[in-house]
């Protein structure tokens, strides 16, 4: 609900649990005067301090009354140049080369329904939305700013975006133009970012804010496997079910950048968006350029219920029909079982040990396409290997679609081989400057997806294999960070363009994908998590978490991704042991425990498997499938810190609290281990629940007192209680 004070200027944004609230003052300054837990309004300006700190600048129109700074007010959306020293949320350079932003209120849009953003990923809905449009201007720089806030009542959701607008008579370059910019007055944050590399991503990292700037960010062309574009500020007491916190999430998939800035009146600034780096925008009269958005949520208990705000809107209000409520199938994947040396008889060999254990979908990986049979050739060469798969796919998938399963393949369309023959053809479509020798990663350069020319090209290659077969699923990889960032089709001042426009080139050819094959499940990928971000949900409804298959370092990465990221978004696969990137040996039982709490699958081959092992997988896919929507749609809840508990347990609840699934991975086995009861959460107090099918436990005295754990007698073991209500 959104109420305005027209009299004011007072702009009041009210969800379900929390309240948000910005005002225009005398001055026409956009002041930020409250978000936390839902009040009832009114005007709460009063509560900004205003006193004369030296060497804080005071505004022309105010005078001698150095008790007015720019410097010490709360804005919400801060200027560059005249007076505020802290953060900038924009800088533009007009052609007399100034780089002043002097923002004003100037009037505002109250809109039905949720704002769309052209070209970019945002979160949807209808009459259950509300959008309000603030302008501001520079009227000497002749710039406009519009502020879009979309409001979602039952997710506690508030987005934000900004559009700028070149309404001078001159080419204005925009330097800077960050998404969200929220002041905080109070200095007692932590702040909480989710960082790793390639294979150990999304780890928690907590830390009270401290004098200065305190930032994450990506430079590497995508949003990366390094730093989520997902930040937490909270009290320093916050646990899962205690404590105000504030999610912010960046709906973007390349570079950004977040940044915390504790002032020097030990108050604090943050600012989320595209990275400043190498970015730079022209903009010619009438010309516009559309920041991505940013998502809030205010959860004034804890992060539990933080995370299953975000992970309900993210279901429901950005991944797209058809898989908001479908359920996707069970897959088998034949990487870790083949790499690159495989034909069509042994990829049907794989799938055909695979249906009977109730798997549904055979996913052919990297290996397929041109003359690839490592990974220094054939990328960008989007044809059928006929020595591999004699026929083609025309041939291969009804053999497939036999055994009663569907069809798969994997395409890392970004990206092409210099022993390819596009690039023998095509030299100038790689990102790269032509008189510097290329870096390379993985062996292999980047396409230039700035240029349509390029984006054309691969679309329709790709277009020419869906077409020729019934394929059902593509996994969308890309393998390798962005370097040599220099386009052949722009000229030299417009260079700083290119890592956005990039992003942008991915997302149209998604999105050609999303409207041409509305019932193509896409996965997205990066080397594992390495663009595990919303912006990419919006156009693939699951990513692969982590090229680390590993049950137990994936509890850790996991439960980071958890914060923000529902479970069914997360590509979660069950692999061989003893596993590739660890070596370590873990049971089926708990590699399928903890594969489970995602889209769920299988990387291996199946006819390496005991007796044994194929009929606890024939179990598992079923018990997956019968509880798929509690495990899927269900509310998430974390139960213990795998960074700091030797056991790891987390549940899934249904909305009406009627079954609950607790899922547990003990860690190393110690003599003399400790009696346990782990408490559960997100039951029926006034409820009594079977435990796999046996007892009365009422729920209160689950939550409260506990459920008493085995003493478990193997490292990593497992367990699973399935509760349903009496």
């Amino acid at each position: 609900m959104i109420v305005i004070d027209q009299e004011n200027n007072v702009f009041t944004l009210h969800t379900q649990n929390t309240t948000y609230q910005m005002k225009a003052d005398q001055h026409r300054v956009l002041l930020h005067t409250y978000y936390g837990a839902r009040i009832g309004g009114g005007d709460l300006s009063y509560l900004i301090r205003r006193a004369d700190r030296g060497f804080s600048p005071n505004p022309n129109e105010v005078g001698d009354n150095r008790d007015y700074s720019l410097d010490t007010l709360p804005q919400e959306y801060s200027t560059c140049g005249v007076g505020d020293f802290r953060l900038s949320s924009i800088e533009f350079e007009p052609e007399d080369g100034s780089r002043l932003a002097d923002l004003r209120y100037v009037g505002y849009e109250l809109r039905p329904g949720k704002y769309a953003l052209e070209g970019l990923p945002a979160f949807f809905g209808g009459t259950e939305w509300e959008t309000l449009v603030v302008f501001l201007e520079d009227s000497a720089a002749g710039m406009s700013v519009e502020l879009f806030y979309g409001v979602l009542e039952d997710c506690d959701l508030i987005t934000r975006a900004v559009r700028v607008v070149n309404k001078g008579d001159g080419t204005v370059r925009l330097r800077r133009c960050a998404s969200l910019c929220l002041d905080f007055q109070r200095d007692d944050l932590d702040f909480i970012t989710f960082d790793g590399c390639h294979t150990l991503e999304r780890n928690r990292n907590r830390s009270p804010l401290r004098p200065g700037v305190q930032s994450i960010e990506s430079v590497r062309g995508t949003s990366s496997h390094h730093h989520n574009p997902f930040v937490i500020l909270c009290d320093h007491q916050a646990n899962e079910d205690y404590g105000l916190c504030y999610g912010a999430m960046l709906v973007y998939s390349g570079n950004f950048q977040a940044a915390a800035e504790r002032t020097q009146l030990e108050n604090n600034r943050l600012l989320i968006g595209v990275n400043p780096y190498h970015f730079c925008f022209d903009l010619a009269p009438g010309e516009s350029f559309t920041a991505p958005e940013a998502a809030l949520v205010c959860s004034p208990a804890g992060f539990g219920p933080m995370s299953r705000q975000y992970h309900r809107a993210i279901r429901n209000h950005l991944i797209r029909d058809p898989y908001q409520g479908r359920r996707r199938p069970v897959l088998i994947n034949n990487w870790e079982a083949t790499e690159f040396s495989f034909d069509a008889s042994k990829l049907v060999d794989i799938a055909a040990s695979a249906a009977p254990l109730g798997i549904e979908l055979f996913v052919m990986d990297d290996g397929w396409f041109g003359a690839r049979d490592t990974d220094r050739s054939g990328l960008g060469d989007w044809t059928v290997n006929q020595k591999k798969i004699p026929g083609g796919l025309e041939s291969l998938v009804p053999k497939i679609k036999e055994l009663g399963m569907s069809f798969g393949l994997w395409i890392e369309p970004e990206m092409v081989s210099e022993n390819s023959d596009l690039f023998r053809a095509h030299p100038d479509w790689a990102l790269g400057e032509p008189h510097r020798p290329q870096t390379r990663g993985r062996c292999q350069l980047v396409l230039d997806f700035s240029r349509k020319e390029v984006r054309d090209h691969i679309y329709t290659a790709i277009k020419t294999i869906l077409d020729s077969a019934d394929i059902t699923y593509v996994k969308w990889d890309m393998n390798r960070s962005l370097s040599d960032v220099w386009s052949a089709a722009l000229p030299a001042h417009r260079q700083g363009e290119v890592f956005h426009r990039y992003v942008l080139g991915v997302y149209d050819v998604l999105e050609r994908l999303h409207q041409d094959y509305p019932d193509l499940l896409i996965e997205g990928c990066s080397g594992g998590g390495g663009r595990f971000d919303a912006g990419m949900l919006y156009y693939t409804p699951q990513i692969w978490c982590s090229d680390n298959t590993d049950a137990i370092d994936r509890l850790r990465i996991q439960y980071g991704t958890s914060f923000c990221y529902p479970v069914s978004s997360m590509g979660a696969h069950v692999s061989a042991v003893p596993n590739g990137q660890t070596g370590r040996r873990v049971s089926m039982e708990t590699r399928g425990v903890v594969a489970m709490s995602g889209t769920f699958g299988y990387e291996m081959d199946l006819n390496q498997c005991t007796q044994e092992e194929r009929e606890t997988i024939r179990r598992q896919t079923a018990f997956f499938k019968e509880h798929y929507d509690l495990i899927q749609q269900g509310d998430y809840y974390r139960l213990t810190d795998p960074f700091t508990d030797s056991l790891t347990a987390w549940a899934q609840v249904s909305a009406d609290r009627r079954e609950a699934l607790i899922s547990l991975v003990s860690g190393t086995v110690h003599a003399a281990a400790p009696f346990r009861a782990l408490r559960l959460k997100g039951l029926d107090s006034a409820r009594s629940y079977q435990i796999n099918g046996e007892g009365s436990f009422p729920g209160d005295v689950l939550m409260e007192a506990g459920y008493p754990l085995p003493l478990f007698w193997d490292d990593y073991s497992c367990m699973q209680l399935y509760l349903q209500a009496l």
